[in-house]
């Protein structure tokens, strides 16, 4: 197995509590770090794991797990865990997991997977729309879709994002929260491959030749995917094109991070909106 046969990989460092009296990685925390892999797979699938199955009336169990151990790791490695799609059958899904210290292959494995009822725990055929995700990501095709529209259009996802997000786990009162500025604004909503719809923003005019960035949300299950990027990048796009030349946002200080890995740079002091703490940050279109 070569990396570049893997168009997921997943990064991790290896910590003390995983090294053995050999001063190795233990064999079968090897199995753990497969498993967590995966669920970055899913992520990358833009695939909320346990709503997507719930909607799929079904679930994955693991059905055999085999490992073949080429080399060791040991504390303080950085790694990179490949997961790649290897067949869809019937009612089974083999993947195939690396792990890799730079390019040296140190532990290869098989995992394969069996949907099925989570109650009777019976095999059920892989839904078609599972499998074709599946074989889409593999292919190199995009995962999501971002929609860019009024209120009128996009308004109810938009609203169910927020709600979730800003309502509920922010606990920002709702009528904060809304108003009059959504039904003059251009939405953006990311959707995956099951009409899920994942994160959202809005654009409005700041002041002319000046576009403002807001209400970027993305559920809980989906942040670090990437998700939120594109919902930002669809936002900044439809700025360029009307003539902007600068993009302003408000963003949360614990955001803040994500902004700068896109372009975005802080400017004035923090100040408080909702009960959160905030700083300005602006980049050139």
């Amino acid at each position: 197995m070569k990396r570049s046969e893997f168009r997921f990989l997943d990064r991790l460092r290896v910590r003390w509590a995983e090294i053995d009296a050999q001063k190795i990685v233990f064999n079968g925390h090897y199995l753990m770090y497969f498993d967590t892999a995966i669920a970055g797979y899913w992520r990358a699938l833009a695939m909320p794991y346990a709503q997507t199955m719930e909607a799929l009336g079904g679930d994955l169990f693991v059905r055999k797990a085999t490992l073949e151990y080429e080399g060791s790791a040991r504390y303080d490695d950085m790694l990179d865990i490949g997961i790649r799609c290897g067949r869809v059958g019937n009612s089974s899904i083999v993947f195939s997991a690396a792990a890799f210290r730079q390019d040296e292959l140190l532990v290869s494995g098989e995992l394969v997977y069996v949907f099925a009822d989570p109650q009777a725990q019976t095999s059920k055929p892989v839904p078609p729309e599972l499998r074709d995700a599946l074989q889409a990501f593999e292919a190199g095709k995009p995962m999501l879709d971002v929609r860019v529209g009024s209120w009128q259009e996009l308004g109810r996802d938009a609203q169910s994002i927020r709600t979730a997000v800003f309502v509920d786990e922010q606990k920002v009162p709702a009528d904060m929260e809304w108003d009059e500025a959504d039904a003059g604004s251009v939405h953006a909503v990311a959707v995956n491959r099951f009409g899920r719809p994942l994160a959202t923003g809005r654009l409005l005019q700041h002041v002319p030749g000046v576009a403002k960035i807001g209400r970027m949300a993305v559920v809980q299950t989906m942040r670090g995917s990437r998700v939120g990027r594109a919902v930002l990048d669809a936002l900044m796009q439809v700025a360029r094109e009307r003539g902007d030349h600068e993009a302003l946002l408000h963003a949360q200080l614990s955001a803040a991070p994500f902004y700068a890995r896109a372009g975005f740079v802080e400017r004035g002091e923090v100040f408080v909106e909702a009960g959160i703490p905030h700083i300005e940050m602006v980049r050139a279109l």
